[in-house]
């Protein structure tokens, strides 16, 4: 009987030490990677669109993927995704802009005179800017102004331009067309980017933004404080909608060690305007590639031997029309903000950035907190990100969570690759073998984080204040 127990207790310990040997040599097949991407990116799911039933049916495979892991329901939860209502205004398309009065007033119409990039949804007025790019950071720029921007040489610095423009909280924002911007409105999904928010919040102010095309710049000359007025007229409402997370849950084994989030986001654009004949926006890398990692994250882990702190696997809806997803996630979050040990968001990983090692992702905001170099000296594939005057750390869905103290940041392949808000993004433009690589170098750090003693801490000055 003795020699019965020694027996069971050895096989017992072999099988333990075979499994462990096992999952710590765990291999992200390529193929899997790929199989993710076909469906995600595939048009059957018509670009994943925020808020619409493809996005649903995107939250739904992720879901089920969850759940053949063998992950768990999130605290609290009963099924494995979070819907939140949302509220979606739609505009008819016939917005007008109106400069000046009298004798001396011009009317703009859109499509034949501009292209309204965004809007809230309502009406915008404001006392007519004029500032050069190049002086964004000293012009004086009032509270509710109509902003127009000149100078700007290329899409990179119109970028930098037009968030201080917002923070500033101008009304009005008029980009004047050049060969260089004419690829603005795919960028911005090739349709108005209206102000949507949760049925919850209340309404927002956001800038109206304009495409102004380049024989109506001229119309414009009335001078700086001449009121500016953009007309939008809205459409009855629709049926309701919704927005949807797909979240797993992996439970560890010390209640008091928190827990680790892995993100991503799951919508893209839809259907926009067509550009050579294709209208779908599949976006493979932006942000199939995120959710792919953060399913084959937990493919990977869920594999493994019980790890001591909680993992919780999130796939936002929304993203594209102002991470509605992980704000509700925020709201509602299954555990407390305050046991969230570290978030790691994934956007955009399939592909290399030419300014980055090779193989390398880049790790927004990576000074801000010892997150990244921890993660780097156990193994993982990231380091700086090359373009802080681009501001990703502060565009993606970590930053809702960061704001409220919580040590977060995107890993990203390529800040912004050709491919960026395009039709384009699709399969045939991945480097699967780039994306495996990444997401295998990432298993064992992030083991080691979820099980390991270690707390991630903002560095001095790091987290973003609101």
């Amino acid at each position: 009987m003795k020699l019965f127990h020694q027996r069971s207790a050895v096989l017992v310990l072999f099988g333990a030490s075979a499994v462990l040997s096992a999952q710590q040599n765990w291999t992200v097949k390529p193929e899997w990677v790929r199989a993710h991407e076909s469906f995600l990116a595939s048009d059957v799911l018509a670009g994943r669109g925020s808020a619409t039933r493809d996005e649903e049916l995107t939250a739904t495979y992720v879901a089920s993927e969850f759940e053949s892991y063998g992950l768990k329901h999130a605290p609290g939860m009963a099924s494995y995704i979070q819907a939140a209502p949302v509220v979606m205004p739609e505009l008819d398309g016939k917005a007008t802009l109106e400069a000046g009065r009298g004798s001396s007033r011009t009317i703009l119409k859109e499509d034949a005179d501009f292209v309204l990039l965004t809007s809230s949804g309502a009406s915008a007025t404001g006392p007519l800017v004029r500032v050069a790019s190049s002086e964004i950071q000293s012009a004086h720029i009032a509270a509710g102004s109509a902003v127009l921007l000149t100078g700007v040489a290329d899409m990179k610095a119109l970028m930098p331009a037009m968030s201080q423009i917002r923070r500033l909280r101008a009304a009005v924002i008029l980009v004047p067309e050049t060969p260089e911007l004419s690829t603005l409105p795919q960028m911005f999904g090739g349709k108005t980017r209206v102000s949507i928010r949760l049925a919850e919040d209340p309404p927002r102010n956001s800038a109206t933004i304009l495409l102004v095309h380049a024989d109506a710049v001229a119309k414009l000359s009335a001078a700086n404080g001449t009121e500016i007025n953009v007309t939008v007229h809205e459409l009855p409402p629709a049926t309701p909608r919704q927005t949807f997370n797909a979240i797993g849950y992996l439970p560890g084994t010390d209640p008091n060690a928190g827990t680790l989030l892995l993100s991503a986001h799951l919508d893209h654009l839809g259907i926009g305007r067509p550009v050579n004949g294709d209208s779908i926006y599949n976006g493979a890398n932006d942000d199939a590639a995120g959710t792919t990692a953060v399913m084959e994250l937990a493919h990977a882990l869920a594999a493994g031997p019980p790890l001591r702190r909680s993992v919780l696997f999130v796939c936002y809806g929304s993203e594209e029309i102002g991470t509605l997803g992980s704000t509700y996630f925020g709201h509602h979050p299954p555990v407390p903000l305050k046991d969230l040990v570290a978030n790691l968001e994934f956007e955009m990983i399939g592909t290399q950035d030419p300014k980055m090692p090779p193989g390398v992702l880049l790790l927004t905001g990576w000074e801000r907190s010892n997150l990244g170099p921890a993660l780097k000296e156990h193994g993982a594939l990231v380091g700086p990100d090359p373009y802080p005057e681009q501001h990703f750390f502060e565009r993606s869905d970590n930053y809702a969570l960061a704001l409220q103290g919580v040590v977060a940041h995107t890993a990203a392949g390529w800040g912004t690759p050709p491919t960026y808000h395009q039709p384009n993004d699709d399969l045939d433009h991945l480097d699967i073998a780039f994306m495996t690589r990444a997401i295998q170098s990432l298993i064992e750090p992030v083991r080691w984080l979820a099980g390991s003693d270690f707390r991630p801490q903002w560095n001095p000055g790091g987290q973003p204040q609101r």
